[in-house]
């Protein structure tokens, strides 16, 4: 059992890192999830949870904090009138649809292939951000159906296993479309609602009744984690959506690149060790 002095530095870095999450979750568009995932991670870890739940417990607890956020962000950018409603609309089923998906894999999938899905995807999409974004488009204009819906479907479900709001996926595949950078941060915090409240669920049925969760779990969601990271997300996630709209399109792609190679970087490296 770790000292009361680990646990209260802990504490407290978990409060930077929901501070960083929440403005994060307005200046990209996301939850903040890549950065709760690996934090939580550590946390746990710490506390001498099983590793079979480590990286489980983390991704549900981040999906729990990202629910409010992602709320909040979206408000913040609809205000502005930079979100695309109707993408959102035609998004309404398959992008839970995803979610729900996978919770039912993440219920039988590994520690080791959850933090695998997390580096390899982060890196491909950082890739996309900084060397791509003006060579290679796929269109200039999204596309229609099916394939608008296998595309929710697809990032509903990759973002639900790495425990984020969709905003890294979604920024990818409107910018590949020719969207304006600023309407798929606008966006994408939409999508992070329509993922986050199915996924909530799901890793809360996934991990039920499980005896090596810790206390306060319920299923793979631990309260404490969300009760101390919610209240400061939630306040510092507007001034992050003020300060996206102040940014150039290059400025958003450059920094979101760089933060997507770290948190790849950390995640491989946890599994190099």
């Amino acid at each position: 059992m770790p000292e009361i002095s680990e646990i209260l530095m802990f504490v407290a870095m978990i409060a930077v890192a929901g501070a960083v999450a929440g403005l994060l979750a307005g200046v990209f568009g996301i939850g903040g999830g890549a950065i709760l995932v690996p934090v939580f991670y550590q946390v746990f870890g710490l506390l001498d949870v099983s590793p079979e739940v480590i990286m489980h417990l983390a991704v549900g607890s981040s999906t729990a904090i990202i629910v409010p956020t992602s709320i909040r962000s979206f408000m913040a950018h609809k205000a502005r009138g930079a979100v695309d409603m109707a993408l959102l609309k035609r998004w309404s089923v398959a992008v839970p649809i995803g979610a729900l998906l996978a919770t039912v894999v993440a219920a039988y999938a590994s520690s080791e292939m959850l933090r695998g899905i997390f580096a390899v995807t982060a890196l491909i999409l950082a890739a996309r951000m900084l060397f791509l974004t003006n060579r290679f488009h796929l269109g200039n204009d999204l596309p229609g159906e099916p394939g608008r819906s296998i595309t929710g479907v697809v990032i509903g479900l990759i973002s639900g296993l790495m425990g984020i709001g969709g905003g890294v996926l979604n920024n990818t595949f409107m910018t590949l479309y020719r969207r304006p950078i600023h309407q798929a941060v606008a966006t994408s915090s939409g999508v992070g609602v329509l993922i986050s409240i199915p996924a909530l669920i799901g890793y809360v049925w996934a991990g039920w009744g499980r005896a090596d969760l810790p206390v306060f779990s319920t299923g793979y969601v631990n309260w404490i984690a969300v009760a101390l990271v919610i209240p400061i997300a939630m306040l510092v996630t507007p001034y992050g959506a003020t300060l996206a709209h102040k940014m150039s399109k290059r400025q958003l792609e450059v920094g979101f690149g760089l933060f997507l190679i770290f948190v790849s970087a950390r995640f491989f490296y946890s599994l190099a060790t």
